[in-house]
């Protein structure tokens, strides 16, 4: 491989801060907001230009059950709560009562209220800036180079949050990582109008017979409506096989084809669908929606039966009851297992359910499962904690584990524990866990 030689350089320091934050999904504004509530200062870096990840610049705009299995008693609180009722005021947020699609919520408006939490807070954002490097001095983190319009900086910090989603920090750091064997598949949203208006034609059987002919796989999607937009869905209809997200080619690719992938099923619904209501697209997400990258070896690997056994944890730092869901790396379908021991199987775009159980019933089954502090915490460098979907959990954990409502308590555990590690001038890695529960519960979150 050819090189070039960068000329050396100083660096100026742009910013100095208690804790900076990288990426700013959710999950990422979750850990400034508590570490700022805690007293802390607090900087956050996104390379997009909003807050939000996934849910935003993703378009992703479905947050699951706050509850148990049973849909008895509330299990999560904290930020994600104070989300949903901010939205409400705006009318931006559709209940269902479906424990699998919970809250239906319109993402531009979350941009706002993002926003907000951040301006409100005090933190100090950087939007359109990238993570570039680490610095390291006598064995820690001391800063983060950054890039934006205003050329390379750094941000010195005492503590650091890894929020990227594909462990960026993390990885340039030297800490361990993994990746499964495969990879559940990425997938490009968008807004579409009028599907609503195609009465009596099956678009997506029409997709499924024509698919091919616009070079379209064998594939299953979903779609859902949004709050304050009559007549546009969210779609997520197909999915970039063979893509993983975290590598910078893969990425430009995915990014491309699965635009073409979406304009592929409007031209099948414009060709074979009825001329006089024809759909329009809307809107695209301004990224990719990555599911499974790589992760990090933490001091713990949640496994799958922590998960669908319901293990309780002692360090325990937030809870969940989205069932399992895999999508299938080599074609078209999803597997998704729940804590009753049953199983579902959609094989590809209109077929039929099938349903089965991957054990046998229990006396009493689970109702809900936990994280473990452990899985966000690493022993290399001392003042860096782990925050969303980079967290140690095996193939099956992770499948439940990494949607939003759960990766965001993550992100407040993150925060919380880098604010006592401030106050007690210690190692993030040495915060007592009872205490971090106890100030997580202090702050809203549901610890049980």
């Amino acid at each position: 491989m050819k090189t070039v030689m960068e000329p050396e350089r100083a660096i100026p320091v742009v910013h100095e801060t208690d804790i900076c934050v990288v990426g700013g999904s959710c999950t990422g504004v979750f850990a400034a907001v508590r570490a700022a509530r805690m007293g802390a200062s607090v900087a956050i870096v996104e390379k997009q230009n909003c807050f939000g990840g996934v849910a935003t610049a993703g378009a992703v705009h479905i947050w699951h059950s706050l509850n148990d299995t049973r849909e008895g008693r509330p299990i999560i609180g904290g930020l994600t709560v104070e989300m949903l009722e901010r939205l409400r005021k705006r009318g931006a947020v559709k209940e269902t009562g479906v424990a699998s699609y919970a809250y239906f919520l319109n993402t531009e408006e979350m941009k706002i209220e993002l926003d907000e939490l951040v301006v409100e807070n005090r933190i100090t954002p950087f939007l359109h800036t990238f993570y570039a490097a680490p610095l390291m001095e006598d064995g820690k983190l001391c800063a983060v180079i950054i890039e934006n319009k205003n050329g390379r900086g750094a941000i010195r910090a005492r503590q650091f949050i890894d929020a990227s989603g594909d462990a960026d920090l993390a990885l340039d750091l030297g800490l361990p990582s993994f990746r499964p064997d495969t990879l559940q598949p990425p997938t490009t949203c968008a807004k579409v109008y009028g599907l609503d208006l195609l009465e009596g034609f099956d678009w997506g059987a029409a997709v499924r017979e024509h698919g091919q002919e616009f070079g379209l796989a064998r594939d299953w999607g979903w779609g859902a409506p949004i709050p304050g937009l009559p007549g546009i869905q969210l779609r997520a209809d197909s999915h970039i096989f063979g893509a993983d997200t975290s590598d910078a080619d893969q990425l430009t690719r995915a990014e491309i084809e699965g635009r073409r992938q979406v304009r592929a099923i409007m031209d099948v619904i414009r060709k074979y669908g009825p001329r006089e209501a024809s759909p329009a697209l809307a809107d695209l997400a301004a990224t990719v929606g990555a599911r499974e990258t790589r992760r990090i070896v933490a001091r713990y690997r949640l496994t799958g039966d922590d998960v669908l056994y319901g293990r309780c944890f002692s360090d325990a730092i937030a809870n969940g009851s989205y069932r399992v869901d895999i999508h299938h790396a080599d074609g078209p379908g999803i597997t998704f297992r729940y804590l009753d021991g049953t199983e579902e199987v959609i094989p590809e775009r209109g077929m039929a359910l099938q349903k089965g159980r991957w054990r046998d019933p229990l006396p009493e089954d689970p109702t809900f499962y936990q994280i473990p502090f452990r899985c966000l915490l690493q022993d290399r460098v001392p003042n860096l904690i782990l925050a969303g979907r980079m967290i140690d959990a095996d193939k099956i954990a992770f499948s439940a584990l990494r949607v939003m409502v759960n990766m965001n308590q993550t992100g407040e555990a993150a925060g919380v524990a880098c604010a006592l590690a401030i106050g007690k001038h210690s190692s993030v890695s040495d915060v007592n866990p009872q205490l971090l529960r106890a100030k997580l519960a202090e702050g809203g979150s549901i610890v049980l």
